[in-house]
């Protein structure tokens, strides 16, 4: 059966398990983060969701959002005194949008199911193991390649080690100034092998385009400090 969630729009897309800081202005996502503290609505999690090209009219239908969106859960809420919320979230699961409701509560509502991944490995198939490695490791090398190009070293972290293959790619890509849509690829592909390659081709194209073009863009450090809601 569909859940419901409430939905924030952006012109960003949310991955699994990365950090999102948020300057909440609007009246209507004020009231949200009001019912999201006091537990109004249930389990501190709402949706973020892209916004499709082109859409800058109030958003009243499925058509107006990018097709899968990324829960995320309130880990943090600062009260300005101006009734401003300075507020940080961490990606959690992917849901398909099914319907919006734009008139039962002062925020959008979404009704939605959950996406899962499909397994990592097929049961029986050879060479698993060698396969993964050697996909992580050249993802890795991406990240690093990108990194280097675009920050100073005190600026990234590579994820630990021991990160699952699952969430690999999704990491890799969390500190990464990839274009939205490489982003909303890397959210809507289901398969962890394939997010994989997806995320080490996009690294080292964008590392390549760092390196020609002789500019930076800003820290990762920096850059959470400056996510707004538009």
């Amino acid at each position: 059966m569909p859940e419901t969630l409430p939905l924030f729009p952006l012109q960003t897309v949310l991955l699994p398990g990365t950090p999102l800081p948020l300057h909440v202005f609007e009246p209507r996502y004020r009231q949200m983060t009001v019912d999201l503290m006091k537990g109004t609505l249930p389990d501190k999690r709402f949706g973020v969701i892209a916004l499709a090209p082109s859409s800058d009219v109030e958003v009243t239908s499925c058509a107006q959002l990018q097709p899968i969106g990324c829960a995320a859960l309130l880990r943090q809420a600062e009260s300005l005194p101006d009734g401003r919320f300075d507020i940080v979230s961490i990606g959690e699961r992917r849901f398909r949008l099914l319907a919006v409701d734009s008139s039962s509560a002062p925020y959008l509502l979404g009704a939605i199911e959950w996406v899962p991944d499909a397994p990592a490995v097929i049961p029986g198939q050879r060479d698993a193991e060698e396969t993964i490695g050697s996909l992580a490791n050249a993802a890795r090398a991406a990240y690093r390649r990108y990194c280097r190009a675009a920050w100073q070293q005190g600026d990234w972290t590579e994820p630990d080690e021991d990160t699952e293959v699952a969430e690999l790619a999704h990491q890799l890509a969390g500190d990464c100034l990839l274009p939205l849509e490489d982003r909303q690829r890397l959210l809507e592909e289901t398969r962890p092998l394939h997010r994989l390659r997806l995320v080490g081709r996009m690294l080292n194209r964008e590392a390549g385009i760092l390196a020609t073009l002789r500019a930076v863009p800003q820290p990762p450090t920096e850059m959470r400090r400056h996510v707004n809601k538009n």
